[in-house]
């Protein structure tokens, strides 16, 4: 039971992360109706900045602090995904409204491409390292519970609270606050919202830029477990299944279907994975989201729920 537990807690921890990403893309569909491809290379552009930067900064300013220097790093990575934010309604999205979606679909390929080879030209093409300081050690929790306890990494628990906050202040910015329900008028339809009195073009510069920071918060969590590199481009786009299963539209349905798809994907390595000899983690996510397109092809929370959203 004790082993069960570990890898549901595990599967939680992913699918956290998962769901975080995945708001990116949800973000931008739900106010632009744009698929944004370019959510993967904004996670490593916004990596690369918060790692570089936290190199950089020490050696400019010459203070030691490994938490001053994260937390400077973290606010100018997040300034220029603002910048990006603003160069991306400026530049791409206000010569294309009432464009074709596939026409907006190419130009998410561009600026894929081109934040994927300007960030490498403005801060390397090497593999380089976020230091957050976390411990490293495993620990026992449950102790009372469990004979021996069940075994977490520190590391893993701390980046997955960190998730969990972001997506919480996401939701609560949606729900709560002026910007998030003019987010939310602009969603359902452009027109009537242009017709209240609410301007397009800062409302898809406040998405992009939340976008963006989902994407800082993913970049620098998976860089500090697996360093900062081109690969993360890919990492990030394990956030596909989640939003066709929980639905392309739908905030709740992405932060539901993260934690499923975590802990599904997780139990199925370590109970299926030595049956077909492993790697089941690679593809099992897709093969999940792809039997639930069969059924029900806008995801677990379709339209009448998105309404609601």
């Amino acid at each position: 039971m004790g082993f069960f537990l570990e890898t549901i807690i595990a599967g939680l921890m992913n699918g956290v992360l998962y769901s975080l990403v995945a708001l990116g893309f949800v973000l931008i569909f739900k106010a632009s109706g744009v698929f944004n491809f370019a959510q993967g290379a904004m996670v490593l552009f916004a990596a690369l900045a918060m790692a570089r930067f936290a190199e950089w900064l020490p050696e400019w300013l010459g203070f030691e602090s490994l938490l001053l220097a994260n937390v400077l790093a973290f606010a100018i990575a997040a300034f220029l995904m603002l910048i990006f934010a603003w160069a991306v309604e400026r530049f791409v999205l206000r010569h294309l409204v009432n464009q074709e979606g596939v026409v907006l679909l190419m130009a998410t390929l561009g600026i894929t491409f081109f934040i994927d080879g300007f960030g490498q030209t403005i801060f390397g093409s090497d593999i380089y390292a976020i230091d957050l300081g976390l411990p490293a050690e495993p620990i026992f929790i449950l102790e009372g519970l469990f004979p021996g306890g069940l075994l977490i990494n520190q590391d893993d628990l701390v980046t997955a609270l960190m998730a969990m906050a972001m997506v919480a202040l996401l939701t609560l910015f949606f729900q709560k606050t002026g910007t998030g329900r003019a987010l939310r008028a602009v969603a359902d339809d452009h027109q009537a919202a242009q017709s209240v009195g609410i301007p397009l073009g800062r409302m898809w510069v406040i998405v992009w830029f939340m976008a963006g920071l989902t994407a800082l918060v993913a970049g620098m969590i998976w860089g500090e477990k697996m360093g900062v590199q081109f690969a993360l481009t890919f990492v990030a786009l394990k956030a596909l299944p989640v939003i066709i299963l929980g639905g392309l539209t739908s905030v709740p349905g992405a932060i539901v279907a993260g934690l499923i798809i975590g802990v599904s994907e997780q139990l199925a390595e370590v109970y299926i994975g030595p049956m077909v000899g492993g790697g089941i983690q690679i593809w099992f996510a897709y093969v999940l989201a792809m039997v639930v397109l069969l059924f029900r092809p806008q995801g677990l929370f379709g339209e009448k729920i998105i309404d609601r959203v």
